[in-house]
């Protein structure tokens, strides 16, 4: 059997009384999509923060590739191989889409005049190419979700965790995007993505985990979960369950 390459195994995270992941465990394996779903405060991001680097759990362990990279700093997991989105993209704004992609680069690649080849290359990969020139500030809500995802791309990952990358989409802007978030996959990348989107979520995920309170609830197939009445009870409501069921053949 081949070891997924991101394993979190029983991890809690405290802050003071409050209990906000609860001894979780998940697995992706490479060249596949995870999809991490639930109810806000549910302890999603936190999860996140603590597989990236940015907190440290209170109990459990993170694997990465074989390796126990629990409580490493996020530089340091970034080199291995571990990047991240953020719910609020904050670019910077007095720099073009180009050289904001080039920030990302500049961790694998020191010499500026490759890091820019890199991030065209990047952002055309994911729909940017023709505003690369324009400056940060002027990009659309869509605009900035993809280029934080070339940002992160650009440190090329082998995980890659998404925290609600399609939020503030319209339809045709999630359509548009979708096939992008596919695509890395084939190339290898194991890609956990938390999302409220739940029609997209759903469709790009081959395994979902819910989270509730803190705790991992339900995990299985797209189909799998939305039929288990506790996924129901807890976050989808039996309308939005009854509809997913329709669309997955249950």
């Amino acid at each position: 059997m081949v070891e997924p390459l991101l394993r979190v195994e029983g991890v809690s995270r405290r802050f003071g009384g409050l209990l906000a992941v609860n001894a979780v465990s998940l697995s992706a394996p490479a060249a596949s999509i995870t999809a991490l779903i639930g109810p806000n405060g549910a302890g999603k991001t936190t999860l996140f923060s603590v597989i990236s680097g940015f907190l440290k759990p209170s109990a459990g362990h993170v694997r990465y590739d074989g390796m126990d990279v629990t409580g490493e700093p996020p530089h340091r997991l970034a080199r291995r191989g571990i990047a991240r989105t953020f719910q609020i993209v904050q670019p910077f704004a007095g720099l073009t889409v180009r050289h904001n992609i080039a920030v990302g680069a500049h961790l694998r690649h020191r010499a500026r005049d490759v890091a820019l080849q890199m991030a065209e290359q990047v952002g055309r990969e994911v729909g940017l190419g023709e505003l690369l020139d324009r400056p940060a500030h002027t990009l659309t809500v869509a605009g900035r979700k993809r280029l934080e995802l070339a940002r992160a791309l650009a440190t090329e990952p082998k995980v890659l965790l998404l925290d609600e990358v399609l939020a503030g989409l319209n339809p045709s802007e999630i359509r548009a995007i979708v096939p992008a978030i596919r695509a890395l996959a084939t190339r290898g990348i194991a890609i956990v993505m938390i999302e409220h989107m739940m029609q997209a979520a759903m469709s790009l995920a081959d395994r979902v985990f819910v989270l509730a309170e803190g705790r991992i609830i339900a995990e299985g197939s797209p189909a799998e979960v939305v039929a288990d009445p506790e996924v129901v009870e807890a976050y989808l409501g039996h309308g939005a369950a009854a509809r997913m069921r329709a669309a997955y053949g249950h």
